[in-house]
């Protein structure tokens, strides 16, 4: 806790944000830190609320309620309001090994379970987190740790998303002998190329690598395990290896001219060729998706449409709509859906915000799908024909399925389609290489709160295990399969 009447006496302060019109002529980030003394002000607000279910990282109603790392935040907001920064960020680092990347892309199930929150607004605890890890790199606090004594094993990770990295982090500290194996040409993975600049600044990702280098870790880029790099010659070399190699197979959509259309991308390639340009020679080298000044139409309402919009802005393009094939979800909570779940509510995020900021409206259409994709006659993409759908029940099985809603077509101008329809498990040459089983949703399959494939000495974590999902849940999976090859390897684990 706090201050004990803190959430009484100081209101939520959030990190204020660059004006729409103006970050979108940048692919920077656009939150600029509060105050060490508001800083102190939002750690007294956490009040003393016996039960903490911001840690709690539950499943309530299918949906995931509080933090998914059990990180301590009672206990490090209690440091932050009586200045002891040092040692609020020794009980954060306890639990998270990466605050600086949470802290910036988490959707924070923490505030959402946040006590405070019930009759009140919640504690600042992303906003918190955040201070404290770039707190740590400022003034020292954050340096190389290497191991004092080190094991005879040797374990390979392969992918550096979130779940490997972690995963890697946690063997190292243990004194193993990690490699990284990353098929692109930077390490980070998801957090390299999935997310863009604008939301995670890339030299974040770059200074936790090399910090990690510092440690023992070492890094191999370019290496395709499984295509370019035979997996027999990683199994033969290690005595463990982990497959982090997340969930990469785009759901793809099933209209009319899908397939001989030239103009549509899927999301990922969308951003990570993006972002690689950004990166390899700030747009010179021409080898991203242009958008300028022309339609553009992404499938998907979610974080990674969120993230196509806010991009496709910073290219000037002409307009922008997101097709969304869900409701509106309600503005505020509903009865059905009390605290501390999750809320289901309508969130205008940054990328729709800016959409708002240039275009006058939000780009979002709801409760629509895409019927047919129209090309000119040189097969260039022309518009799409939208059509209105509705949820139906079936009254025997009770399955709920979208059936379209007569005579509600629509064209649409389109120059590019960008699907951002989620993602559907690994890259099938991966786990055929190690000869790893599936489950039906198309991911590593193992017993249950478990990380051991059935293949000999073959582990797995991260949205490759579990399906897409957060990168604060790819933290907490490659902690914890860690945790289970450290057993496997020495016959228990002292790891927490």
């Amino acid at each position: 806790m706090g201050k004990s009447t803190g959430f009484l006496d100081y209101n939520r302060e959030l990190n204020p944000s660059v004006d729409p019109k103006v970050r979108i002529t940048n692919f920077n980030e656009f939150h600029k830190q509060i105050s060490g003394e508001k800083r102190r002000l939002q750690g007294a607000r956490c009040m003393n609320c016996g039960v903490p279910f911001c840690q709690s990282g539950m499943i309530l109603n299918g949906m995931a309620t509080g933090c998914p790392l059990h990180n301590l935040i009672p206990e490090w907001n209690d440091e932050i309001y009586n200045n002891n920064l040092e040692h609020a960020l020794a009980r954060l680092l306890k639990t998270n090994n990466f605050p600086e990347f949470t802290g910036r892309v988490c959707p924070a199930l923490c505030e959402a379970a946040c006590t405070c929150g019930l009759n009140d607004t919640p504690v600042t605890v992303k906003e918190n987190e955040l201070s404290l890890i770039e707190n740590g790199f400022e003034n020292g606090y954050v340096k190389p740790l290497v191991p004092p004594v080190r094991s005879d094993k040797k374990v390979a990770v392969i992918g550096s998303g979130p779940s490997g990295l972690a995963a890697a982090d946690m063997l190292n500290k243990r004194g193993h002998n990690v490699t990284v194996y990353e098929k692109n040409d930077r390490i980070g993975g998801l957090l390299m190329y999935g997310i863009p600049n604008m939301k995670l600044e890339k030299n974040i990702v770059e200074r936790r690598v090399k910090l990690m280098e510092q440690e023992g870790i070492k890094f191999i880029t370019n290496a395709d395990v499984g295509n370019t790099i035979p997996a027999k010659d990683i199994l033969d070399s290690y005595d463990a290896v982990i497959l982090c190699c997340g969930a990469e197979n785009p759901r793809d959509i099933n209209a009319p001219g899908r397939n001989d259309t030239k103009g549509i991308y899927f999301a990922v390639d969308f951003l990570t060729r993006n972002t690689k340009s950004l990166l390899d020679s700030d747009f010179k080298d021409g080898k991203y998706i242009d958008v300028r000044n022309k339609n553009v139409v992404i499938v998907g309402g979610g974080d990674t449409g969120n993230d196509c919009t806010g991009t496709a802005i910073r290219h000037c393009c002409k307009s922008v709509t997101q097709i969304e094939m869900m409701p509106k979800l309600p503005d505020e909570r509903t009865p059905e859906n009390p605290w501390p779940q999750w809320p289901r509510v309508c969130k205008t995020d940054y990328g729709q915000e800016e959409a708002i900021a240039v275009f006058g409206h939000d780009p979002r259409i709801y409760e629509t799908t895409i019927k047919e994709i129209i090309s000119d006659k040189k097969g260039n993409l022309k518009a799409v024909k939208t059509v209105k759908v509705k949820q139906e029940k079936d009254p025997v099985s009770g399955a709920v399925s979208m059936a379209e809603v007569p005579g509600s077509e629509s064209i649409l101008d389109a120059d590019v389609l960008i699907i951002a329809a989620g993602f559907l498990g690994s890259r099938k040459y991966i786990s055929e290489a190690f000869g790893v089983e599936l489950n039906l949703r198309t991911n590593v399959k193992t017993e249950e709160g478990r990380y051991k494939t059935n293949a000999e000495k073959v582990f797995t974590a991260g949205d490759m295990h579990r399906g897409q999902s957060l990168v604060v849940w790819a933290i907490a999976e490659g902690r914890a399969a860690a945790k289970e090859v450290d057993a496997y390897l020495m016959g228990y684990s002292n790891m927490v």
